[in-house]
């Protein structure tokens, strides 16, 4: 896969990806009208040392009413825009910059991981944005896609060796308490993932499959098949945990493991 095509689904996976998220905002908005765990005015009690006239103005950007609609429509536009392929570097700027700014809104618990990476695949494309008009514009791609590849792949290797360490999910218990906390659980007391062994299978193999994603990089039909896999991995995650986000966040980064396969080894 070449630089530039892996940029371009990328820019497209993630102006989805984004899209979605801020329609699902939308969605919530009568949500945030409300006290609750998400409320500016609690989060920003934590921030008691900002300057008065810099919490004045996040007091009119998170303003649900306000700015925060605002801030919101603008991602909506920018967005569409990125996957139409209008003005690029601007609108990419733009995710970006209201990435940053909707992370610190939530103190980066509204949505996790899928906020978390959604902001490394974008960070990514920045540097490519900067590198290109640099001295340096040679290392924009490559700079850009590592980038995104090493936080990739790191998010996976940690996830499956911390799951290695723990007993619970080597012995395939962690994997039934999940499941009686998903969308459909808790499970029925006849259900097959209570069974011992399903259950101990199923946990090694995200185990394995987790810690050996390095080897994606071993040649193309490797970072093809291991592409394949985590898109069926994250749909699942979806359908048992209604974590939707996750699948478009991670999914939107998968070209840049697949531009680096077979190019380091």
């Amino acid at each position: 896969m070449s630089a530039d095509l892996a940029l371009r689904l990328i820019e497209c996976l993630v102006g989805w990806s984004t899209l979605l998220q801020t329609l699902e905002y939308f969605k919530l908005r009568q949500s945030f009208e409300a006290k609750a765990v998400w409320d500016w005015s609690l989060l920003k009690q934590e921030m008691p040392t900002l300057p008065k006239a810099v919490m004045v103005f996040f007091d009119f950007l998170f303003d649900p009413h306000k700015g925060q609609t605002a801030l919101f429509a603008l991602r909506l536009v920018a967005s569409i825009s990125l996957l139409a392929g209008f003005s690029l570097g601007f609108f990419i700027s733009c995710l970006f910059v209201l990435q940053v700014l909707i992370l610190f809104r939530f103190r980066g618990a509204f949505n996790g991981g899928s906020d978390f990476m959604t902001l490394v695949v974008l960070s990514g494309l920045m540097i490519h944005l900067c590198l290109s008009a640099s001295p340096w514009a040679y290392m924009a791609a490559p700079a850009g896609l590592g980038f995104i590849g090493i936080q990739l792949l790191s998010s996976y290797f940690v996830s499956g060796w911390v799951k290695l360490r723990r007993a619970e999910w080597r012995g395939g218990q962690a994997m039934i308490i999940f499941l009686d906390a998903g969308v459909y659980g808790p499970l029925s007391e006849h259900s097959l993932f209570r069974r011992p062994m399903v259950a101990k299978l199923c946990s090694w193999s995200f185990i394995i499959w987790e810690g050996l994603s390095p080897i994606s990089l071993f040649g193309l039909d490797v970072a093809l098949a291991y592409v394949l896999v985590a898109c069926v991995f994250h749909f699942l995650v979806f359908w048992f945990f209604g974590l939707n986000r996750f699948f478009w966040a991670w999914l939107a980064a998968m070209p840049s493991l697949i531009y680096w396969s077979g190019r380091i080894f």
